[in-house]
């Protein structure tokens, strides 16, 4: 296995980074930030980012098939123009339900965006809190990046036995995918909301973006909705 190298390619200090997704066709990784109501594009060949600020949380990003992005924004399914930095409204959920938003959302292989108000939460290790963010490697095992663990595991998802560990310098590591040349790169969001001034001095990089290199495995394109 090559020797594995950890890097902050982007200090983004996000409040709450998730749902990295990894554009092909740009070399860019899309990735949002939640309570900040921002959706970001970072482009890995100019490191150069692009923010677009929207009216309410965005929970999730996603490819579309016909050009553009979808997005889950407050209790919203919309689509996305990035040039014109401007949103369409596909459908509305829980009108009648204050406070509510979408918490995540991901596209199937069939094409279709789900999106959740609520995740099941349940516990792998005591040392490694609550998992989050998920990805699969072309192997066909499960990366699960762990809230508040400060690590990314891979399982077998059939088994559940654990069978890597990658520990971050950061605690609140919320999600990850995988992208760069062949898909070789895993990319890793965090956040740094409900940490203190000495929290913050121990870990100045929380709430960046970071690239893994050298795992010995690569993983697949991510799914496009196609509506």
């Amino acid at each position: 296995m090559s020797s594995i190298k950890i890097e902050c390619v982007l200090p983004e200090n996000c409040r709450c980074g998730e749902s990295p997704v990894w554009e092909e066709a740009s070399d860019s990784l899309l990735f949002v930030d939640i309570p900040a109501k921002k959706l970001c594009r970072w482009d890995s060949l100019t490191k150069q980012v692009q923010r677009v600020t929207m009216d309410a949380p965005v929970s999730s990003v996603a490819l579309r098939q016909s050009g553009g992005y979808v997005a889950t924004i407050g209790t919203k399914f919309c689509a996305l123009n990035w040039e014109e930095q401007s949103a369409v409204v596909l459908a509305t959920v829980d009108n009648d339900k204050k406070n509510n938003r979408f918490n995540d959302g991901k596209v199937d292989p069939a094409g279709r965006y789900f999106a959740a108000n609520r995740r099941s939460v349940y516990k792998l290790e005591k040392e490694e809190q609550i998992p989050d963010g998920m990805c699969i490697d072309a192997e066909g095992k499960l990366w699960v990046a762990c809230y508040n663990g400060g690590r990314v595991i891979r399982l077998d998802p059939v088994t559940g036995k654990r069978l890597q560990t990658v520990k971050l310098p950061v605690d609140k590591t919320t999600s990850c995918c995988f992208g760069g040349k062949n898909y070789s790169e895993m990319y890793v969001t965090c956040a740094r909301d409900g940490m203190d001034p000495e929290g913050l001095l121990r870990q100045p990089e929380a709430g960046g973006i970071f690239k893994i290199t050298g795992l010995g495995v690569k993983g697949i394109a991510p799914y496009s909705y196609a509506g």
